[in-house]
């Protein structure tokens, strides 16, 4: 009789140890791709913590600084998507390119890579591409990944590549990420910076770049020995090259000098290495140089004119800073260097036609410095201006004369000048928006938009709503406007009530919406959708779009109900805004 109770009881004991086990066993969620709508949703809501919470009138933020960390948040193996926000943040999911073609994703990207977006088809941009999502048909997850990493470079858009690497583990092409990291800590002879973003270069990472990289870092911070072991371990992979070896033993003390003497441009940290090595370094930066080296040379100070007289070589640099490559404040301290004459700079409007057009910019920047009085200043300003726009380099000048302008004060000029000089000012933050200005006589700019703009709660919203209809309904003379229009769609779609005299349905047919757009709703291509809005907006702000244009968008928008995308667009372009 006891042994048949021990026999039941370790039976029992058996059963549940199994089915303890069989509940610890690890579940693989993200891989099993044919699970219904329902288990979709509450897995997407498990797994992916929000990244950043994006309000519809903010941009998307990321670091001010590249800072590197490790993160385990999402294994990039495990979960099969990629990215850096929460789909739900902007109203998708994690099958947000399932119905879409890879080649419809492919050729929409190529035409949007030919615009230059405007600061707000960016954001959109960035949120499509960067919610984490399974890739479309047709698409691999590597070239997935590249076409966003690939975007991201291009864009130099370094702080949401290093968000990128922080909650994405493993992809193949990482090192190209890490590198370009790398490089832009170097490009910017910011070394020490650089070597302390080295624990993204671990072992996962087989990259003989990175490696060397991170032995140069171990000389510079003086674990002498450590570089040298991994030096060794290198030079056994076969990883390693004559000049590497030669510049780190020079640095190491092995070797008393460099016996390479001949600048290395295969690769930025050849380049740096050339030139901390290389006594009395000097190179002459054409335009076939790399923009990496351009911008190491830039922020090491290297690019110098010696020979003030040396005309080919100031017009090689006017040209590159016009394109980009050279800072363009250098130009202008070139300028202060080519010596004039005290007759020429008192006679500077007369003498300066006379000259080479290099010198005659020269002259009269030279001649605007000693200026006195308002009038003097912008009247040789503007004369300078005319003479950059001569040999096609208003690049190099137009950021300088908005900040010299600016300076001066628009105001203070006379008042033949302002006009012109207002126009003429570029500010950084001409994007951004400014303070709405409430006006209750037009709908689309009333204080009813305090709902999209504030978050207005929607009891007092409604109440808003009311007392402005009925404001407009008195006024016989009122034109209804697309923008209204899109206003209105946005409420009804919000679940707000309109007054019944207000025909939205009947106003609404005379606007037609492309049919192209029209079908991807009823296809459900919600992420590609919201693709073809970035290059209809493209260039432009939302507020700078017709008002047609911004109604069909809005609707569209508002069919998807991609609703945080729709109030970004709403909130640029409905208000009257100082």
């Amino acid at each position: 009789m006891k042994l048949k109770s021990f026999n039941y009881f370790l039976g029992l004991l058996i059963i549940f140890t199994h089915l303890s086990a069989m509940g610890e066993e690890k579940i693989d969620i993200w891989k099993n791709k044919k699970k219904t709508e329902t288990e979709s949703s509450i897995e997407e809501k498990t797994k992916i913590e929000k990244k950043i919470n994006l309000d519809s009138s903010q941009q998307i933020e990321a670091p001010s600084q590249i800072q590197i960390q490790e993160s385990s948040e999402i294994s990039a193996d495990e979960a099969k998507v990629y990215g850096i926000y929460d789909p739900e943040n902007f109203n998708f999911n994690l099958n947000m390119w399932s119905s879409t073609k890879a080649d419809d994703l492919r050729s929409s990207l190529k035409r949007i890579n030919k615009i230059e977006l405007s600061r707000s088809s960016k954001e959109i941009l960035e949120a499509i591409l960067f919610s984490f999502s399974y890739p479309p048909p047709g698409m691999s997850e590597k070239e997935f990944v590249d076409l966003k990493i690939n975007w991201l470079i291009k864009n130099d858009r370094s702080e949401l590549i290093e968000s990128f690497l922080k909650q994405n583990e493993r992809f193949e092409s990482k090192s190209k990420a890490v590198q370009y990291l790398v490089d832009k800590n170097i490009a910017s002879a910011n070394i020490k910076e650089g070597c302390e973003k080295i624990k993204f270069i671990d072992a996962k990472i087989k990259d003989s770049y990175l490696e060397k990289f991170k032995i140069y870092c171990l000389v510079f911070n003086n674990k002498k020995s450590e570089a040298q072991l991994l030096l060794d371990l290198l030079r056994e992979q076969s990883q390693s090259s004559k000049f590497y070896d030669d510049k780190i033993n020079f640095l190491l003390n092995v070797t008393e000098k460099t016996n390479i003497n001949k600048v290395n441009e295969k690769n930025l940290l050849n380049f740096y290495l050339s030139s901390i090595t290389i006594p009395k370094f000097k190179y002459e930066p054409t335009n076939k140089t790399k923009p990496e080296i351009w911008e190491y040379l830039n922020a090491a100070n290297l690019i110098k004119l010696e020979d003030a007289s040396d005309k080919e070589k100031l017009k090689e640099l006017e040209i590159a800073a016009n394109n980009g490559q050279l800072d363009k404040n250098k130009i202008f301290e070139i300028y202060k260097q080519i010596p004039f004459n005290l007759n020429a700079l008192i006679n500077a409007k007369d003498n300066y036609q006379s000259l080479d057009q290099s010198d005659a910019r020269a002259l009269i920047f030279q001649k605007y410095l000693l200026s006195e009085g308002n009038k003097n200043k912008i009247e040789y300003l503007l004369l300078l201006e005319e003479l950059f726009k001569k040999d096609d380099l208003v690049n190099v000048y137009s950021k300088f004369l908005s900040d010299k302008i600016e300076e001066i004060g628009v105001k203070n000029l006379p008042e033949k000048y302002q006009d012109s000089a207002k126009a003429r000012i570029q500010s950084e933050d001409d994007a951004l928006l400014g303070k709405v200005k409430f006006n209750d006589k037009i709908l689309h700019q009333s204080k009813v938009i305090k709902y999209f703009i504030e978050g207005e709660d929607k009891k007092k919203t409604q109440k808003d709503i009311d007392r402005i209809f009925k404001k407009i309904s008195k006024n016989k003379k009122y034109f209804v406007s697309a923008k209204d229009l899109a206003l209105a769609d946005a409420l009804i779609k919000d679940g707000f009530s309109l007054p019944s005299n207000f025909k939205y349905e009947e106003l609404s047919k005379k606007f037609n919406i492309p049919k192209n757009l029209l079908k991807l709703i009823d296809t459900d291509q919600k992420a590609f959708l919201a693709l073809k809005i970035v290059e209809i907006i493209g260039e432009d702000e939302p507020y700078q779009l017709d008002s047609e244009t911004i109604y069909f968008v809005t609707n569209l928008l508002n069919k998807m109900n991609l609703i945080i995308l729709r109030n970004k667009v709403l909130n640029s372009a409905l208000p009257l805004r100082t």
